[in-house]
């Protein structure tokens, strides 16, 4: 296992990335929209998320949910939102692109990766929807990007564990590899160990209740009945957990 692992919190609210690092996490990813995989964060929750937060901030750049093949009007969101989040004092930002045929887009991943700087800048799992992973591996680490998000291709990483062993050395340092992917207290270990990754992603997030006393229970705004009187929320001791079943309780990485 490695001496050290970094974790990465995956939130989408204040109160979470406090949580987060609070609990002991090296830096989160932030998000909106969990529910739909994650997308860019309004301006305000990046602004007052890194007032509060001394550990790294990476906004998602994702301009919408479903594909990752985009549009010139999406692209150019894109584009401002990565101005947006070097303007708004973000150390990283989380994108990626692809192509129909579901290789990567080196072109436009490569343009992001340039304006970003001097921002860290990771490929996220878009990379899981390539046609091929191998493939995709020389064509993230084309484009200039500092870390590849994957769960080996699978829908939990824990199934991916295989395939990631084999990324980590195809890498062989040109980008890094972080494993992400429903990683949980039970089998994050077993993960780190199995893979040689020194960089985890997780969510930890637990349903919490609103504090609403009056309820309206004839209607729904979201897909989900009910949705508007529960939400999840990272938890401090979720963190400490996870730190404690991994051994990693030690300095976090500088990016």
């Amino acid at each position: 296992m490695p001496e050290t692992v970094l974790i990465e919190v995956c939130v989408d609210s204040v109160a979470s990335a406090i949580a987060a690092e609070r609990g002991g996490a090296q830096r989160i990813e932030l998000c909106s929209d969990l529910l739909e995989g994650g997308v860019t964060p309004s301006v305000g929750l990046l602004g007052v998320v890194r007032s509060n937060l001394s550990i790294a901030v990476h906004p998602i750049i994702r301009p919408r949910p479903g594909d990752f093949c985009y549009s010139e009007a999406e692209f150019e969101c894109m584009v401002r939102d990565v101005e947006i989040a070097k303007s708004e004092g973000a150390d990283g930002v989380v994108l990626g692109i692809l192509e129909q045929e579901g290789n990567v887009d080196i072109a436009r991943t490569r343009q992001l990766v340039e304006l970003a700087r001097p921002l860290s800048v990771t490929f996220h799992r878009a990379f899981d929807m390539s046609a091929d992973l191998f493939r995709a591996l020389e064509d993230v680490c084309a484009t200039g990007a500092d870390r590849l998000l994957t769960s080996g291709g699978e829908q939990e990483c824990l199934q991916g564990v295989d395939t990631i062993a084999r990324l980590v050395p195809a890498a062989n340092g040109r980008v890094a590899i972080m494993a992400g992917g429903r990683i949980g207290i039970n089998n994050a270990s077993t993960i780190v160990e199995q893979t040689g990754v020194t960089e985890i992603h997780v969510g930890l997030a637990t349903p919490v209740r609103s504090p609403m006393l009056h309820r309206n229970s004839r209607l729904s705004l979201g897909k989900a009945q009910g949705r508007e009187y529960h939400r999840t929320q990272v938890l401090e001791e979720s963190v400490r957990e996870l730190i404690r079943a991994i051994g990693s309780g030690k300095e976090a990485k500088v990016d």
